[in-house]
Order: structure tokens, then C-alpha cells, then sequence
């Protein structure tokens, strides 16, 4: 019994196709005059042409080579003049003809005047600058020798093309990456992906309704804090529309010159080949490189920036942010229910958590769920997120105190814990109970502690960052203040941004350095320096985490600032009572002391930092002994202590001490 057998696949048909186009070409070589004028008869072409018919009919799609020639409309003429140069490449024998042709064993290739005698329909602009060979540099011309006997090579991107091979071409792969496929998107952005796309194609009718077909598409650009987001909408633009999409990052790319025109003129011509669209983005300005080619490439075209630009060429601009925590919580109960990670009421809870203290893109969260098995590690893995950003310009702070750490009056705890009340319940005021829906400045929870030295504001700072479970990061303004221009704003941004991504409470120590008032412009440095603080006002209001600024001069802090804290916390010096409770707690259990009176060290007038100091030196002090810590040890450690601040040690303040 006979086995049918299956047709072959379209890389073998496409294949014989080629063999036989080969065939077809070493017919009219042979039946030619090497570079005359006579023309090979059309009755010597019979078989080999019924070849190439029956090889086309054994392909489900048409070969590579029809497919090329249509799409860069190519002529008769110039798919024979492309067939030829691969037949050079790819068939030993039409090579050797060619070499016969010219009657130079070692001229091996194609020519313009060989092509020009040979093959049909020829004209001399297919080799002119503006049309598609040389255009989208489907060949290389040599022309050493000349426009006529100078040696035709096809690109080797365009030989494996014809082959079957469709692949990026290796001069563009150091710099682009194929986009993974959309694995989740915000609402908002997909809506806004959609309306995009609507819009260029309504462009590209109106300007085929003016007959400008050569008119290059609009760019799309999206500006906004979300690149993630940016990248999601351009791929859904893009599968929408049937291609791939490569991702250009502009600080990447060669200065202006030959070879970002070289790679320009590539692009063109990949864009057409897989086909592809492109997405630039900027992580920061835009750059004269990455400007030139938002401005000549054709499209599809992407751009990705922070903040809106001007192009001198047509773009549809969308504001494109990071997803709202609504959304953000939408995106989470998903990502969890999808990776198994969701409690029992589906993972509501834990996402609401997590969409109230951190500001992440969807691409963001689902790949954070997806690698974190439990709420624990959802929550460490989102932390991690904004330290590399933060370790330059901030000093990240180990918090270890407790409330019982804290000692204050009772007034200034409930006001610290009204702020851990606000950062926790944040989606509910905001987004359940519409609070957000009026605008989304001053909705970051910041408080001022005002208070002398030593007096527990920075250990406030490190309960609330405990309690809320989040990282504190002090801000060093020796990084973030700079002498230039602009500089000063710039670090500014890059902390609050990372801050918002990664669920992080600032720390502003001596924040009258940075929040000071602005003062009358008598030069340029009062000027630059008022913008600062400009530019510190309004990013304060914007930015949504948990902002503490502590200062021993309350008065200090420009009036524009205070209206904005949410929360004004004053540390007073501590009273004999809370001094005594200080001083219990100053040693830790394991720690050997020996005829300790709290009562009569409450008597010495310093705040529970000078506390801390005395302890600690006298623990070395009583370890260089080798004893346990006495009065004499905490009386050496005081004197020590309150030489820094130049004043005496009265005689009620230890009396009773020995």
C-alpha cells in the first residue's frame, strides 16, 4: 500500500524555487553575449521558466523573493538584477558564468553592466540613489572600478532573507531588544494604546486622502513616569497592528555622524523586512541622536520620554503615568490570583496593601508576584526595589527602636501614630472614599519635627519606618546639592521618584538647609537658590510617600513648606520624669552595672541623645576597668559630654552622684 506523502515545508519549496529562478538565469547567461546586446531567445527559456512555475504552484505563501520585490516595490528588472547577485552567492556555477561573461576567471560577480546586457527590461535607475537597491541597501555597489564594471554584492542580511531566514540584522543587535510579549497592562494604558492607534491611522488616511503618501507616519510619543507602561502600550499598538517591536535606548546610540546614518538607514529597512516598529526611549533628556532620529525615521515610531518635548515633525502626544493605586490593586489581585499567591478573600487585602504604599508599573507587579512566594517576600522584593537608585544620594537607616523606645509626652505619640494611620489607610480615604478624585497633589503624607538636638526626632523617624515596615533613607545633602545649575533639582527628582517606586520614608535631617526661606534676590546665587526651594515646594506636594523633616529652628522653614505638612510634631526637652525613664532604658539587659541610682541622674539637664552618649561611654569606660558600670563611670562620661557644648557641670545636676 503507497504512503502518501506530506508536502514539504515552505523553507525546502522556497528552496527549490530559488534553485530554479538559478536555473532559469544560467539559461539566459548561456544564450546571452557576455555584455552585448543580443538577447537570449524566448523558445531556449521554455523548461527552466516551467520549473519556476511549477515551484511557485508547491508553495502555499509566495517565496521570499516575490515577497521582497513587493514589498520594495521593486521592478522587473531590479528582482532579476537581486536574484542575480544572490545566484553569485548561493550557486557555484552562475557564478562561474558570470566569470565567462566578463572573460576573467576571478571576476566571480555580478556587475551593472553585465545586468544591463543580460537581463530584461533594464534601466539605469535601478541603481540610482533614490530607488529601493541602493535606497534600503539591498546591494553594495564597488564602484573603484566604476558604475558599470564595478562588482554588485547583495547584503547578507537580504542573501539570508531570501533564504528564509528573517532576523534581525546583527549591525542593529547591540542595540535594540525585541520586547517580550504583553503580559499585562493597565486599563488606562490600554485604552490610551488603543487611542494612539486609532489616531495614527486616521493620520495616515487623511494624508493618503491629500495624495501625500510619502508624508512619514506621526511619531507617537508617551511622556509620563511609567517607561514600563510606555513599553506596554507601544506593544500593544504594536500587536495590534501585526509587529514586532524593538526597544532603542537613546543614551545608547553614536553621536550625530556616519554611523547613526548607517543605522538609520538599516532600521528603514528592517521596519519593512520583519516588519518592526521601533520604541526609543530617554531616561532622561532627550539627546541630539535619539532627536534626529525621531524626526527622519519613517514609522512605525515610538517615543518614550519623561517629560513632553517639541519635534520638528508631527507627533501624537499622550500623558501616560504610572497606574493609579486603584488601578495598581486591580493589577495585584490579578498578578496573585495568577501566581497562586492570593489569601482567601483572593488577595484583595494584600493587594490593597501593596497599591497603598507602593507606586510600581503593571509590568512591575506581575513579575514581583510571579517570584514571590508569600506576602512577606512580596513586601521585601517591593522594598528592594528603589534601594540602587537611592544608595548614592541617601543613607539608608537600620531601624531597630519600638514605640517603648519613644519617650514624649502623650500628646506628640498620638500625633505620631496619626501619621502611621494615615500611610495605612491611604486606598481606602483616597480611592474608596473618592478623596483622590479631585486631584492627586498632597496626597504623600509629610510631617516636621521641630525640636532641640537630642531631643528623639530621628528616632520618631525610625519608629514610624519600623512600624510602617518601610525602608528610611537620611538625605545626604552633600550628594544632593550641587554648585551647577540644575544639578540640585536633578538629584532631588531622582530621590523622590525612586522613593515613590519603592514604598520609602525620606529623612530630611536639618531640613533648614534645603526647606530654608527664600530671601530677596540680590544676585544670580539668590535666584538659583530660590528656584531650589521652588522646585522643593512643589515636588513636596506631588510626591505620595511618608516625607519627615526634622530641625532644630522651626522658624527657619519657609511659611510655603508649612502650610504643606500634613503634621507638625514638637519634641520638647525631656522633664525630670521622662530623663529617669530615659536612664532605665539606657543599658541594655545583658550589660553589668552595679549601684546605678536613675533617680539622681534624672537630675543632670540633657536630652535623651546626650543620654544615649553618657551610657555608651561609660560602658567603655567600665570596660576598660574591667567592672560594671558605676556612678563614677556615668560622672567621668558627663563631663565629657557637656564639654561640647561649652557649658558646666553644676553642682545639683550630680549631687548625690558619689
Amino acid at each position: 500500500m503507497a504512503t502518501l506523502q506530506s508536502p514539504p515545508s515552505w523553507d525546502v519549496a522556497n528552496q527549490r524555487y530559488l534553485a530554479a529562478e538559478f536555473a532559469r538565469l544560467k539559461e539566459v547567461l548561456r544564450a546571452g553575449p557576455s555584455l552585448s546586446e543580443a538577447r537570449p531567445s524566448e523558445a531556449g527559456l521554455s523548461g527552466t521558466q516551467g520549473a519556476v512555475a511549477d515551484a511557485r504552484a508547491a508553495l502555499d505563501t509566495p517565496p521570499s523573493l516575490d515577497t521582497l520585490a513587493g514589498i520594495f516595490a521593486l521592478s522587473a528588472f531590479e528582482r532579476e538584477l537581486i536574484l542575480l547577485c544572490a545566484g553569485v552567492e548561493m550557486d557555484s556555477e552562475l557564478a562561474g558564468l558570470c566569470a565567462q561573461a566578463h572573460g576573467y576567471p576571478e571576476r566571480a560577480c555580478a556587475t551593472f553592466g553585465l545586468a544591463l546586457a543580460t537581463l530584461s527590461d533594464p534601466h539605469w535607475s535601478a541603481l540610482t540613489p533614490n530607488r529601493a537597491l541602493r535606497r534600503y541597501r539591498l546591494v553594495e555597489v564597488d564602484a573603484t572600478h566604476g558604475l558599470l564594471a564595478g562588482p554588485l554584492r547583495i547584503d547578507e542580511r537580504i542573501l539570508h532573507y531570501l533564504a528564509g531566514v528573517n532576523l534581525l540584522d546583527p549591525r542593529l543587535e547591540p542595540l535594540l531588544t525585541l520586547c517580550p510579549p504583553l503580559r499585562s497592562i493597565a486599563a488606562s494604558h490600554e485604552a490610551i494604546a488603543r487611542q494612539a492607534a486609532n489616531d495614527a491611522a486616521h493620520a495616515a488616511a487623511q494624508a493618503a486622502d491629500r495624495k501625500q503618501p510619502t508624508q512619514p507616519m506621526p511619531v507617537l510619543h508617551f511622556c509620563g513616569d511609567d517607561p514600563h507602561g510606555h513599553q506596554d502600550a507601544a506593544m500593544c499598538i504594536a500587536e495590534q497592528a501585526g509587529l514586532r517591536l524593538f526597544l532603542l535606548r537613546a543614551e545608547e546610540l553614536p553621536a550625530p555622524g556616519p554611523e547613526l546614518d548607517l543605522i538609520a538607514q538599516i532600521w528603514r529597512r528592517e521596519s519593512l523586512l520583519l516588519p518592526g516598529a521601533l520604541l526609543i526611549e530617554c531616561a532622561g533628556a532627550l539627546t541630539p541622536s535619539a532627536r534626529h532620529l525621531a524626526e527622519t525615521l519613517p514609522g512605525p515610531l515610538v517615543l518614550s520620554t519623561r517629560e513632553p518635548i517639541r519635534l520638528d515633525r508631527t507627533a501624537l502626544r499622550y500623558d501616560l503615568d504610572k497606574p493609579t493605586p486603584a488601578e495598581q490593586a486591580q493589577l495585584w489581585e490579578e498578578a496573585l490570583s495568577a501566581s497562586g499567591s492570593a489569601d482567601e478573600s483572593g488577595g484583595t487585602k494584600i493587594a490593597a496593601t501593596l497599591a497603598g504604599h507602593f507606586r510600581l508599573s503593571a509590568r512591575t507587579i506581575a513579575n514581583t508576584a510571579a517570584n514571590s512566594p508569600s506576602p512577606s517576600d512580596l513586601w521585601a522584593a517591593c522594598r528592594s526595589l528603589a534601594r540602587p537608585r537611592l544608595e548614592d544620594l541617601a543613607q539608608r537607616i537600620a531601624c531597630s527602636a519600638g514605640w517603648d523606645d519613644l519617650i514624649l509626652p502623650d500628646a506628640q505619640i498620638e500625633t505620631l501614630r496619626q501619621v502611621v494611620a494615615h500611610m495605612r489607610h491611604r486606598t481606602t480615604v483616597y480611592e474608596r472614599w473618592g478623596f483622590a478624585a479631585k486631584g492627586r497633589r498632597g496626597l504623600g503624607v509629610n510631617a516636621l519635627f521641630t525640636g532641640e538636638s537630642g531631643t528623639g526626632k530621628t528616632l520618631a523617624a525610625e519608629v514610624l519606618a519600623r512600624e510602617l515596615a518601610l525602608d528610611l533613607y537620611r538625605i545626604d545633602l552633600s550628594s544632593v546639592v550641587s554648585k551647577y545649575i540644575g544639578e540640585s533639582e536633578k538629584n532631588l527628582r531622582q530621590i523622590f521618584d525612586a522613593a515613590e517606586e519603592g514604598g520609602v520614608a525620606l529623612l530630611f535631617d536639618e531640613a533648614d538647609a534645603l526647606f530654608g526661606k527664600r530671601t530677596e534676590v540680590r544676585d544670580s546665587h539668590d535666584r538659583f537658590a530660590n528656584i531650589e526651594v521652588g522646585y522643593l515646594l512643589q515636588r513636596i506636594e506631588t510626591y505620595q510617600g511618608l516625607a519627615i523633616l526634622t530641625t532644630n529652628f522651626k522658624s527657619s522653614i519657609d511659611r510655603a513648606f508649612q502650610r504643606r505638612l500634613r503634621f507638625t510634631v514638637s519634641f520638647p526637652f525631656p522633664d525630670a520624669a521622662q530623663r529617669e525613664l530615659m536612664w532605665r532604658l539606657a543599658f541594655p539587659p545583658e550589660t553589668p552595672v552595679a549601684g546605678l541610682d536613675p533617680g539622681r541622674l534624672a537630675q543632670l539637664h540633657v536630652t535623651g541623645g546626650s543620654i544615649r552618649n553618657i551610657a555608651l561611654h561609660a560602658a567603655f569606660l567600665a570596660a576598660e576597668a574591667d567592672g560594671p558600670i558605676t556612678m563614677r563611670h556615668l560622672l567621668d562620661a558627663a563631663k565629657t559630654e557637656v564639654q561640647k557644648t561649652e557649658r558646666p557641670l553644676s553642682e545639683a545636676e550630680v549631687r548625690g552622684w558619689l
